[in-house]
């Protein structure tokens, strides 16, 4: 829950000393409620002050984090129910699911459109981020077959999917240095996956029978030192796993409920044996609060629409996407090449851009800082100048 200025200003040492930057420790704390400064420019608080503050000023969905190095998967942090009162910030995962029962060819495309189905829009590369290695068959030495091809064939985050602690505990063993989702603990098998998830330092995802359950194996686990939690509600209809999406963001955003102050996992693939229908209801998912999306393959036509839809709905609708105002060369221009002038809107930016290179004539493309407006926008409001 976020705290007032006030609030915060009564756990400062009230000094008014100045080197954090303002005059005043009450100054200090608006910018602190803000977000505009950082509690560690204060050089007099205390250890318990600092604990005391990032526990009261935390997100009230928690932010975990999946897999290692520049692959790393952020998801949670989010604050609002709906993107126009702030913004979204950590767009869901998308995955795509592979099994210990699947043949090798088919294991191999789908982790080789993983690698290779990636597009650029408005200078974003837009592509899948996890893979969901799944145990059906509950034998050990597949499972960690499996999880280790998945590791050496792929750089993004890894989901492991077992039910036997077992069986995950042979995932893990091929793959825990890269930080893998644990999915999942269940009421029956929560003490084990919670030793794992201890063991190794890996984020855990909870299943339960519907949100109270879940509630319940959240308080558990944190109650035994686990933060870094993952939540399904168990829904495998597209209406009941809708009304959970929207009750479990309600009721940690709304209502402060704790125990549901987790970023949740969603599966599209075990909703449908439709690819069209998959999709739709992934795209729903995007819209409403899933933090991953697993999918059960990755095809162009179906990939595609879902990358930008969570792109646009995960850009902050409060800053315009802006292109870094300068001079571009294209094509290698000379100094009696042509110069254009346009905006720094992005869109506006790849659009002048790519007109320019498809002419096949060098020229200098001068971009105007217009605050990412558009070009008439920016000339009407004089930025463009």
């Amino acid at each position: 829950m976020a705290l007032t200025g006030i609030q915060i200003y009564k756990l400062l040492p009230k000094t008014n000393c100045g080197e954090c930057g303002v005059p005043t420790c009450l100054a200090f704390a608006m910018n602190l409620a803000a977000g505009k400064a950082e509690l560690g420019a204060c050089p007099y608080v205390s250890e318990e002050t600092k604990a005391e503050l990032a526990d009261a000023s935390a997100p009230p969905i928690r932010v975990v984090e999946i897999g290692t190095g520049d692959r790393k998967l952020k998801i949670g942090g989010e604050t609002v129910l709906f993107r126009h009162e702030k913004t979204f910030l950590n767009p869901p995962g998308l995955a795509v699911l592979v099994t210990d029962e699947m043949a090798d060819e088919e294991v191999a495309g789908r982790l080789e459109r993983l690698r290779t189905l990636e597009y650029e829009r408005v200078g974003l590369i837009l592509r899948a981020n996890l893979v969901a290695a799944k145990s059906i068959s509950s034998d050990t030495g597949k499972f960690e077959a499996l999880a280790a091809r998945v590791k050496n064939e792929t750089d993004g985050g890894i989901i492991l999917m077992a039910t036997d602690a077992s069986v995950m505990e042979a995932g893990l063993k091929a793959c825990a240095d890269r930080k893998p989702l644990i999915y999942a603990a269940t009421r029956d098998n929560v003490d084990s996956m919670a030793d794992l998830a201890k063991e190794h330092g890996c984020p855990l995802a909870v299943k339960g029978d519907g949100i109270d359950d879940v509630s319940d194996l959240t308080t558990k686990l944190t109650e035994d030192g686990l933060k870094d939690l993952v939540i399904d509600s168990g829904a495998r209809t597209t209406r009941k796993a809708f009304e959970d999406q929207i009750a479990i963001r309600r009721g940690a955003i709304v209502k402060k409920h704790r125990p549901l102050g987790f970023p949740t996992i969603t599966l599209p693939c075990e909703m449908t044996d439709d690819l069209m229908q998959e999709t739709l209801i992934a795209g729903m998912f995007v819209a409403k609060y899933g933090g991953i999306i697993v999918l059960s393959d990755l095809q162009g036509h179906s990939l595609f629409p879902l990358l930008v839809a969570r792109m646009n709905i995960y850009t902050d609708p409060q800053r315009p996407m802006a292109t870094s105002p300068g001079i571009y060369e294209i094509g290698g221009p000379k100094e009696d090449s042509p110069v254009l002038v346009t905006c720094n809107f992005s869109l506006t930016y790849f659009i002048v851009s790519g007109e320019i290179e498809a002419s096949r004539i060098p020229a200098w493309l001068v971009v105007v800082d217009t605050e990412g407006l558009s070009v008439l926008t920016a000339w009407a409001a004089g930025k463009f100048v």
